[in-house]
C-alpha cells in the first residue's frame, strides 16, 4: 500500500457491480450466476483494493481512484504485467487472475489477483503475531524470508517474460540523478542539507556490475505479506507501482538502509521491532548466496536508496505543506526526509567504495 492508504473497512464499495459481474462471466471467471460480494481493504490517492467474492472465486481488485491523474491506468495495467509475468517463478506472488483496459466496465483499467491468506508487517507495527512476538529465533527467519524474497525476484528471466518493454535497463544508473532531482525541483518547497553531497557523489561512483532484473522499487516489510504461523513463510510480494525492469539489487539497498548492524538493543527501527533480527552483514551476505550477485559495492545501493527514498517522501510532505491532501499523517515525513538525506551524504562522505577499478 502507498502512506496514502488508509484502512477501508468502514467505508461502502462504489463499483458498479451488474457491469463488474457481466464482465466477469464473460471472461468465464468462477462464480458465474452467483451473489458478488465485495468490500473495501483500503482506498487512497494511489490506488484502491477491493476483495471480490463469488462462488469458488476468491480475489483482490486493484484500481486507480476516481480523482488519479493521467497515466494511473498505465501504471496498474504495469502492475498486472509484473504479477502475470511471475506466474510459475519460485517469487512469492499474488496469482493473476484477470485484467480489463475498458473504462465501460467500471471507469478505469483494474486488474484482479487471488487473495492471500496471510499477515503484513505493516499492519501489526511494533507487536509481531504470534509467534513471532516472544520467539526470537523464528522471528530472524522473518528477515531471511524478506531477502529470500528480493533474491528470488531478482533472479527471474525478465526476457523471457516478455517485459523487455516494461523499463529502460540501459543507462538505468546514469538516470537517476538527473530524473529524481527534476522530480524533486517539482514538488519541494524547502531544502534539504546534504542533498548535494549525496547528489555528486552518485553522479561520480557507479555500481562495480550492473545485471539487470525485475525490481520492486519499494521493497521492504511493508510491501510484503507472510503465511500465519511458524516457521517464517513468505506468502506474497505485493504493491508493484515502483516495479520495473532495473537494478534489482536496489531493493537490497532499500532493505538495509535504515538496518542497523546490532539488533539486540531494542531501540525503534522504523515501523517493526527488529529486536533479535539478523545484523544487517547477515542480510546482506544472504542476498549474495540466495541471488547469485557480488555485494562489495552495497554502499552504493544504499546511498542511493536513502537518497531516492526521501526524495519520494518529500512529495508526501510537500502536499501536507501546500495543503492539497486530508492526510494528516504525511506530517510525519518531514523529518524522515531531512534524516534519510543527512544519512546517505554521511555515507558518501565516509564511505570506502571508489566504484569500479
Amino acid at each position: 500500500m502507498s502512506a496514502d492508504d488508509v484502512d477501508g473497512a468502514d467505508r461502502r464499495p462504489d463499483l458498479p457491480l451488474a457491469r463488474l459481474r457481466a464482465w466477469m462471466d464473460a471472461r468465464g471467471l468462477p462464480g458465474a450466476g452467483e451473489p458478488l460480494e465485495c468490500t473495501v481493504l483500503s482506498g487512497g490517492s494511489q490506488n484502491e483494493v477491493f476483495r471480490l467474492r463469488r462462488g469458488e472465486l476468491d480475489c483482490v481488485m486493484r484500481r486507480p481512484p476516481s480523482n488519479a491523474p493521467p497515466g494511473r491506468d498505465e501504471g496498474i495495467l504495469r502492475e498486472w504485467r509484473i504479477i502475470e509475468a511471475l506466474r510459475g517463478t519460485d517469487v512469492p506472488h499474488t496469482p493473476a487472475v484477470a485484467v480489463c483496459t475498458d473504462p465501460g466496465v467500471i471507469g478505469s483499467t483494474f486488474y484482479l489477483m487471488g487473495y492471500v491468506d496471510g499477515w503484513s508487517p505493516v499492519a501489526v507495527g511494533q507487536a509481531w503475531p504470534a509467534p513471532f512476538d516472544t520467539d526470537l529465533e523464528a522471528r530472524r527467519e522473518l528477515a531471511f524470508e524478506l531477502v529470500r524474497g528480493a533474491a528470488e525476484l531478482s533472479r527471474v528471466d525478465w526476457r523471457a517474460k516478455g517485459l523487455t518493454d516494461l523499463g529502460r535497463p540501459g543507462g538505468f544508473h546514469e538516470r537517476q540523478v538527473d530524473r529524481w532531482l527534476a522530480f524533486l525541483e517539482r514538488v519541494k518547497t524547502r531544502e534539504l542539507p546534504g542533498l548535494d553531497v549525496a547528489s555528486e557523489w552518485l553522479r561520480t561512483h557507479r555500481p562495480i556490475d550492473y545485471v539487470p532484473g525485475i525490481m520492486h522499487g519499494d521493497y521492504q516489510f511493508a510491501n510484503v505479506m507472510f503465511r500465519h504461523g511458524a516457521p517464517a513463510r513468505l506468502a506474497a510480494i505485493v504493491d508493484w507501482e515502483m516495479g520495473t525492469v532495473g537494478d534489482p539489487k536496489l531493493d537490497l539497498g532499500w532493505i538495509v538502509q535504515a538496518w542497523p548492524e546490532d539488533t539486540s538493543t531494542g531501540e525503534p527501527s522504523g515501523y517493526v521491532d527488529l529486536t533479535g533480527m539478523p545484523s544487517r552483514t547477515e542480510l546482506v551476505e544472504r542476498y549474495a548466496r540466495e541471488s547469485g550477485r557480488q555485494v562489495d559495492d552495497i554502499d552504493y545501493y544504499v546511498i542511493l536508496a536513502r537518497w531516492k527514498l526521501g526524495i519520494v517522501l518529500e512529495q508526501g510532505h510537500s502536499r501536507f505543506v501546500r495543503g492539497t491532501t486530508e492526510n494528516d499523517k504525511l506530517a510525519m515525513f518531514g523529518p524522515i526526509v531531512l534524516d534519510l538525506i543527512r544519512r546517505a551524504a554521511e555515507l558518501a562522505e565516509t564511505t570506502d567504495y571508489r566504484g569500479p577499478r
